[in-house]
């Protein structure tokens, strides 16, 4: 689970600010906030960032996205590490950005960090936090460490450490050489940590059970249909048309570049951005299969007419995609944390609630699966839904700074309130400030 996540000097956050899922004192809403006995605290299932345009909702998700690849995918030999420094203060180009994630992985709290500038990992630190203790597993200050394992001098670790590139984090090269000692952060990031974004271009699936949505052989297939189904989309259920990898129309260079994506087992949701047709491609005993999603609709006399997914709503299109990944993190033995940017995209205001009280019905106690999303839909903005520690705010200074906070550091925001209106009445911040002259 995510408990907090810092960064500094990272596009319009010039500034160190800090998200936290760590629950406040607040009773409402308590029976359904994971509890972790063992450091006596509560977290949120749920957050929902709000904030005017540009005001950096989209920069704190490309900030998760950016943290995610360096880890899991690493930088070529010569590459520059692409970080996006604050631009409006001259001083802080050449300045490090900084990220630190705050985890509960299993029974265990890690605190990893980095910071980077284009060339070189400045500095990386991983601790592990018991309930009465903490425990720097490595601490890496440019080129030299300081941990408990290196000072006993372990081979294998500090071969690692010596063959970690200047633009290398030593997490991401650790795994990559057999060292299973820090895995289980970087599986968390590679594994557990799902961000979608409401324009990719192709996206990996293979978040266990979800891929199993689209596949026609098990079961999850049909409760992705039974769920459509019911959501008044018109669609009965999906289906799919194989098709040949060498009669898949893409350009070759997007075939090579899937080819070597693409691994056993794995599942990519490739969507053509011209057409809008989604393919499903996945590699089976070493042959790449592609199928092509349609939809169906019963006609009136009883049987299927099969429509092109091009030809469904923006909003039908925006619900195949986020629908498996909500019955994942609707699953009670769920460990991911699905970030969503821009959830109400294309769709309706009811519909993007029903699906958050759906995945809310299942959290509990004993759950540990989360979301977070960025939204402009102020009707999710109620406390019959959200707590107040769980709805957040983006805003951007008359310097181009922004922050993020939470409407629970409001003391005169009570439960009974409504919520809704002071925000769009500008005492909260996180609004547009629109200028306009006579006749615009």
């Amino acid at each position: 689970m995510l408990i907090s996540f810092s960064l500094e000097n990272w596009m319009s956050f010039r500034d160190r600010v800090t998200f936290s899922m760590v629950a406040s004192k607040e009773r409402q809403h308590g029976e359904r906030l994971p509890k972790i006995e063992k450091y006596q605290m509560r977290l949120l299932p749920i957050a929902a960032i709000y904030g005017g345009n540009a005001s950096g909702k989209t920069n704190f998700f490309k900030a998760l996205k950016f943290a995610r690849r360096l880890i899991v995918q690493g930088i070529g030999i010569d590459n520059l590490i692409p970080v996006k420094p604050f631009r409006l203060d001259a001083k802080m180009a050449e300045q490090p950005s900084w990220f630190e994630f705050e985890l509960l992985i299993e029974n265990t709290v890690y605190e990893y960090s980095f910071a980077v500038t284009r060339k070189a990992v400045v500095e990386e630190k991983l601790v592990a936090i018991t309930s009465t203790s903490e425990k720097v597993l490595y601490h890496r200050n440019g080129n030299n460490t300081n941990s408990e394992e290196f000072f006993n001098d372990e081979p294998s670790l500090q071969y690692a450490f010596k063959g970690t590139r200047d633009n290398q984090l030593f997490l991401t090269n650790s795994v990559s050489q057999k060292i299973d000692k820090y895995r289980p952060v970087f599986d968390w990031f590679k594994k557990n940590l799902i961000l979608i974004a409401p324009d990719e271009r192709f996206e990996p699936i293979d978040f266990g059970p979800v891929k199993h949505f689209f596949d026609e052989e098990r079961p999850h297939y049909s409760t992705i249909n039974e769920v459509l189904s019911q959501l008044d989309t018109g669609i009965s259920h999906l289906c799919s048309e194989r098709i040949s990898f060498e009669n898949f129309p893409i350009p070759e260079k997007l075939k090579t570049e899937l080819f070597e994506e693409v691994k056993d087992n794995t599942i990519i949701l490739f969507r053509n951005m011209l057409t809008k047709e989604r393919y499903l491609i996945t590699r089976k005993e070493g042959e790449l299969i592609v199928k092509k999603l349609v939809t169906c609709h019963s006609k009136m006399d009883g049987t299927d007419a099969k429509f092109e997914l091009y030809e469904e709503s923006d909003g039908s299109q925006r619900v195949i995609d986020l629908l498996p990944f909500f019955l994942e993190v609707s699953n009670p033995a769920s460990k991911k944390v699905l970030v969503i940017d821009e959830l109400d995209r294309s769709l309706h205001t009811l519909l993007t609630r029903s699906l958050l009280e759906e995945y809310l019905n299942s959290c509990s106690s004993e759950t540990r699966s989360q979301l977070l999303l960025t939204t402009h839909d102020v009707l999710l903005m109620d406390q019959k839904l959200l707590r107040r520690d769980e709805m957040w705010v983006t805003e951007r200074d008359p310097k181009g700074v922004s922050n993020i906070f939470s409407f629970s550091e409001y003391k005169d925001v009570r439960y009974d309130k409504d919520i809704r209106k002071s925000y769009l009445q500008g005492r909260m911040g996180g609004i547009p400030k629109i200028l306009l002259r006579c006749g615009m």
